[in-house]
């Protein structure tokens, strides 16, 4: 692969130059060196060029469904408050179910009495009137013996 053998020359130069005294710096002609960078640049594979691109893809990917699993997550919570406030609402509904016919049960006991003692009321009424006729004819008996 040519790449090594341009990574070997750059070696080289670096190598093959002359140090500054008393460092371990060495000089080197600076365009040669970036055109042997250009030159590796060019000649790297295409699978490391889209090696690259799919590292991307994958960060986006990655991304885009965290922010769908937030979204999933945001709205199962969402139908989970409207679940229990459809239940506390049909609760709430048996309640007032429980408590209508409650009072209505109460209503209609004491239409009852009222009905029943309005009728025991007539009765004992009656029972006078008829006591009392019952009388006057006991009466009107007595008289015509």
């Amino acid at each position: 692969m040519e790449i090594f053998t341009l990574l070997e020359t750059l070696e080289e130069l670096i190598e093959g130059n002359k140090t500054v005294p008393l460092t371990k710096k060495c000089l080197v002609e600076k365009e040669e060196v970036l055109d042997i960078i250009k030159e590796i640049r060019l000649k790297l594979p295409d699978e490391l060029k889209q090696a690259k691109w799919v590292k991307e893809e994958r960060e986006r990917i990655i991304v885009e469904a965290n922010k769908e699993a937030e979204d999933i997550v945001k709205e199962a919570e969402n139908r989970i408050i409207s679940m229990i406030d459809e239940h506390e609402i049909t609760r709430k509904a048996y309640e007032q179910k429980a408590q209508i016919i409650e009072t209505a049960n109460e209503m209609s006991r004491e239409i009852s009495k009222g009905t029943k003692d309005y009728a025991d009321n007539l009765l004992e009424k009656l029972e006078i009137t008829l006591e009392d006729a019952l009388k006057t004819i006991q009466n009107n008996r007595k008289e015509l013996k």
